[in-house]
């Protein structure tokens, strides 16, 4: 490495949750859980869905994806926090750090737009039922998860890409769990306005749009279901987006309450602590809030359930 204000580094330090050694194996124990909940829930959500034709329709589509944007999403952060804890390591590569960045935006934001997609599709399913077959056709669904695909991809590149032109001199240290894009641009010791403008009116764009489709969705969701007439009628439409409204409200509460704590005093603690919420709870939660709130997926989960077990009672 060379000298000066220039001086380039090849590695950070993750500092994690806590640094009391007492606290270790109880992290590693509970996260461990979490995780494991979480890709196990997810994948059965992903089986289920693929092995019942019943379930072939777009909204379990749209579903499926968010399982698998779940997994990948919590896979970002939570095996390089396993790792560091079993090898009581906190060190990250600075490739390692971009490349933990440039798919924790990725798969962060394809949540957004997926749980986005899920809005318009409940949208179409009740303010135009006659219509919903017709609209929410195998093309169209395809579209919509290809165009956000895309975006994602080219907004975690552009991200990634600014990073690069950052300079870190003498602040490795990293009071996070894991490289979050912000933490990082506050310790470089180069020029970060431009890093800034990028980061913030992405978040606008690709955070603030989908979460403005969605609330128009399920304005329009609400006007249609104050316009029918019966109680039951009322009751079986709201149930058919009770869960997704679940969902949307725990993930979108939580990266609210990231962003209020990182006001409060002691912010990176607090920031890295209450980023458990939405990177690693609300995955291991979605999977339950589908599951219990819904009957066909209840149906799908005992069917492939049974399944499993009589073809390994047979094997």
């Amino acid at each position: 490495m060379g000298q000066g204000n220039d001086t380039e580094i090849s590695e950070f330090l993750l500092l994690g949750l806590s640094e009391e050694p007492e606290l270790q194996p109880l992290l590693f124990g509970l996260f461990l859980s979490m995780y494991l909940i979480t890709i196990f829930g997810n994948l059965l959500i992903i089986l289920a869905v693929s092995c019942d034709p019943n379930l072939h329709t777009p909204m379990y589509f749209f579903l499926t994806n968010l399982s698998f944007v779940d997994i990948c999403f919590t896979s970002t952060t939570v095996p390089k926090m396993l790792q560091n804890i079993q090898t009581q390591s906190k060190v990250i590569t600075y490739a390692g750090c971009v490349t933990q960045i440039y798919f924790f935006i990725l798969f962060a934001v394809s949540d957004f737009f997926v749980l986005s997609v899920m809005a318009y599709d409940r949208f179409v399913a009740i303010c135009y039922p006659l219509h919903y077959t017709v609209i929410m056709n195998s093309r169209l669904c395809g579209l919509l998860v290809l165009v956000s695909w895309i975006m994602c991809i080219l907004n975690s590149l552009l991200q990634s890409l600014m990073m690069l032109r950052l300079s870190f001199c003498t602040h490795f240290q990293i009071p996070h769990f894991f490289c979050e894009l912000n933490q990082m641009i506050q310790l470089a010791c180069s020029d970060t306005f431009l890093n800034n403008m990028v980061m913030y009116f992405a978040a606008v764009l690709l955070g603030g749009g989908p979460f403005a489709g969605i609330l128009y969705s399920y304005s329009k969701i609400v006007s249609t279901i104050c316009g029918i007439s019966s109680a039951l009628g009322k009751y079986k439409a709201f149930s058919t987006c009770a869960s997704h409204l679940s969902v949307v409200s725990l993930f979108y509460c939580t990266i609210l309450g990231v962003y209020l704590s990182s006001a409060a005093p002691q912010s990176s603690h607090s920031s890295a602590v209450a980023s458990v919420m939405y990177t690693v709870v609300t995955p291991m939660l979605n999977p339950f809030i589908y599951s219990l709130r819904n009957r066909d997926i209840k149906k799908a989960l005992r069917a492939f359930l049974v399944k499993e077990t009589l073809h390994g009672q047979l094997s």
